[in-house]
């Protein structure tokens, strides 16, 4: 299953839903992801917590919406309330869409705890999405 991950500054949250899909469920998953208005930079607390992980870090980067337009997936999932709000590109295919609302790490007051709480939520969401037991 090909997924797409969706967020506004493709810097945390998408980053790290396409690291772990790609890095821990690879053989059931291929995911990329983008934002409405990326950063120049993934936020190192995303990518010092996929590492202590075990998570492949080495591809990751911030990237547009405009980058992916014309991919094919088979779902498209935001995972920043934001992002959901905002107009999306029309992907071929008609992709079925998810919306995993997850709260901002860099924006907790206490973010490396917030890091871990988004991995751990996106890795049980997509434990369940690998194994077939839907978004």
């Amino acid at each position: 299953m090909s997924v797409l991950f969706l967020c506004t500054g493709n810097s945390a949250r998408s980053i790290m839903a396409e690291a772990i899909a790609n890095g821990r469920y690879g053989d059931r998953l291929t995911a990329r992801s983008a934002g409405s208005h990326p950063r120049s930079e993934v936020w190192p607390l995303a990518l010092e917590t996929l590492r202590r992980h075990g998570v492949p870090t080495e591809s990751l980067r911030s990237k547009s919406f405009n980058e992916v337009a014309g991919e094919t997936f088979d779902l498209v999932v935001t995972v920043c309330d934001r992002a959901r709000a905002e107009p999306c590109p029309t992907f071929p295919g008609a992709p079925s869409r998810a919306h995993w609302s997850l709260p901002d790490p860099p924006e907790a007051s206490e973010p490396a705890d917030a890091f871990e709480s988004v991995f751990q939520a996106l890795d049980d969401s997509l434990g369940r999405l690998a194994a077939g037991h839907g978004v």
